[in-house]
């Protein structure tokens, strides 16, 4: 019988990208609120562009936020620190237009309703040790690598913006190898060749070795294809180049092309929005009942209507790997779950400050501290309710 072949692509963007800068913000703005006020309601978006940066939204907080400070040292540690980057933390205008919170949407979440309305989906697989896509883990490691080799000085050259994309392919429905891999990380001119519009061969093999091979390993053959910096150069970039927004990378931030995303963006939302306290409880119900052995792909989607507390819909696809069917799975949630805003905040612990470190290399698939909704703390729980 013939192989089934097909292909999955995902990409990942730099903590310098644009977007990601506002994601950065607007997450460090939250975390500021909560760290003072956890009580604090929070909805920050955040806009940059050539020189200039605005922080808006919605806050209601009893604390107080030095937006200018805040910011400021935010592009410092991503590294906006000199002019040749085309953005510097010391001389971009800072612009804030903060106001509080709706009180017709606050007396809403006040008595435990949800925060909006919105379909969150939660999603986990067997193809990789995080419970992942194979291909949204292998670009967020890449971009993760390329920061790395930049911070450390490896490659002093780099600058902060940058990106990268794999397409994988898969045999059977079961990855196999990568076809390509593509990196744009952003340099300084240094490594430009004699025309000054392209990269020179060494360093285009450089980025490769460094960043790309580490990475990717034993998924790689001699037919992967490599793209580097496909357009010649990559000098000018972060917010000289392309304006940047807050909640623009969504695919980026969940799983990849596999699972289309549900509700809205997570950064800049404090938890009472569900919008991101539901996706963190769809990850955590999804990853434990793949973890417990009850299937092998398991996507939850979780609906709510703003201001009142209960989800208005369940639902489970395990796409024919469940150990039971999909309707006894929703009982299964609904007894060992509280799918509430309240009972979701308790569980995983969303009142602390953790929220800017989930802004870069993705929102699952993370075993890190902060991480609450990684856990698999409910597998004995799940086998023994069956």
């Amino acid at each position: 019988m013939a192989v089934r072949k097909h292909f999955i692509t995902a990409e990942s963007v730099a903590e310098g990208h644009p977007d990601k800068v506002c994601d950065q913000i607007s997450d460090a703005v939250l975390d500021e609120v909560i760290r003072q006020d956890p009580n604090g309601r929070v909805a920050c978006e955040t806009y940059v562009t050539m020189g200039l940066l605005i922080v808006g939204g919605e806050i209601t907080t009893s604390g107080y936020v030095d937006v200018h400070n805040l910011v400021r040292n935010v592009l410092k540690d991503i590294g906006y620190t000199h002019p040749k980057y085309g953005f510097d933390y010391h001389t971009c205008a800072i612009v804030n237009t903060i106001h509080n919170q709706s009180p017709d949407i606050a007396q809403g979440v006040d008595r435990g309703g949800a925060g909006d309305q919105g379909i969150m989906v939660g999603y986990a697989c067997r193809e990789t040790s995080e419970f992942m896509p194979l291909p949204i883990m292998l670009a967020h490691k890449l971009v993760s690598r390329m920061a790395e080799v930049r911070k450390k000085g490896i490659l002093k050259y780099l600058g902060p913006d940058g990106k990268s994309q794999v397409t994988i392919e898969y045999h059977d429905g079961h990855p196999k190898r990568i076809d390509s891999c593509i990196l744009a990380c952003q340099h300084t001119e240094e490594i430009l060749d004699r025309t000054g519009k392209r990269i020179t061969k060494a360093s285009r093999q450089e980025l490769i070795e460094v960043i790309a091979k580490p990475v990717l390993k034993e998924y790689i053959d001699k037919d992967t294809k490599y793209y580097v910096n496909e357009t010649g150069k990559f000098v000018i970039g972060g917010p000289q180049s392309d304006t940047g927004m807050t909640g623009r990378k969504i695919i980026a931030d969940n799983y990849g092309s596999i699972v289309a995303p549900g509700g809205g963006a997570f950064s800049g939302k404090d938890p009472t929005k569900v919008d991101r306290s539901a996706a963190y409880m769809a990850r955590y119900i999804a990853k434990n009942l793949v973890a417990a052995g009850l299937a092998d792909k398991c996507l939850v989607s979780i609906a709510y209507v703003i201001g009142r507390p209960e989800p208005v819909a369940i639902n489970v696809e395990t796409f024919g790997t469940g150990k039971v069917s999909d309707s006894a799975f929703i009982k299964l949630i609904q007894q060992n779950f509280d799918l509430t805003p309240k009972g979701m905040i308790n569980t995983l612990n969303l009142l602390r400050p953790i929220y800017q470190k989930t802004a870069c290399y993705g929102h699952f698939g993370r075993e890190e501290p902060e991480f609450t909704w990684e856990r698999t703390d409910k597998i004995k729980e799940l086998q023994k309710s069956l």
